[in-house]
């Protein structure tokens, strides 16, 4: 049974964007404009506050704490996460937004250690740098072999799916388990 069965792993709302940016080797610009901060690294103080001081830089793995072991441990055939920033370096802060969020696409390889099969990016965020932060967004994660969906330069693209690679065994029983049982039951009710 266990081999019939495709494990996805789900994340949702990976935000390596404002504090968590400037902890790691590769800091981005930290300007806010928020009401209750103008510097990213307003939340590393808090955090700090909390928590005691942050080790920095910090390894780009160091965010995901103790979830990467389990992740390799359980194994998914699949890897989808939510990612909830821009991957950019432009200051086009968009309009009528409270919060924005970026990460430098230098610290990408913070996401990549998950090793996602698909980042997706239909999240109120990607454009919060405008089209420019799209782009460079869209080019860095393509650029770190990072596939993605929800998103592209324009509206064609951004509802092209991603296509993940998983066990074909697996998948395929699954499918036909679904279709048989589906004819069996549409037979069952016309006889």
């Amino acid at each position: 049974m266990a081999s019939e069965l495709m494990t996805l792993f789900a994340c949702g709302d990976v935000m390596p964007g404002r504090g968590l940016d400037q902890i790691l080797p590769h800091p981005g610009d930290p300007e806010l404009r928020e009401d209750y901060a103008s510097d990213a690294n307003a939340y590393v103080r808090l955090a700090e506050r909390a928590n005691g001081p942050i080790p920095r830089p910090v390894s780009f793995s160091w965010p995901w704490g103790d979830a990467l072991p389990v992740l390799d441990e359980e194994a998914p055939d699949v890897r989808v996460i939510n990612l909830e920033t821009s991957v950019t370096r432009s200051a086009d802060f968009a309009p009528g937004k409270a919060v924005h969020y970026r990460m430098s696409p230098e610290n990408l390889p913070c996401v990549a250690v998950a090793r996602p099969d698909v980042c997706a990016l239909a999240n109120n965020h990607v454009l919060d740098f405008g089209q420019r932060g799209l782009r460079e967004t869209l080019g860095s994660l393509a650029d770190a072999e990072l596939a993605t969906a929800g998103a592209g330069l324009d509206a064609a693209e951004a509802r092209q799916p991603a296509a993940v690679s998983a066990p074909a065994e697996s998948f395929l029983r699954r499918t036909l388990s679904r279709w048989v049982r589906k004819v069996h039951s549409i037979r069952e009710r016309s006889s």
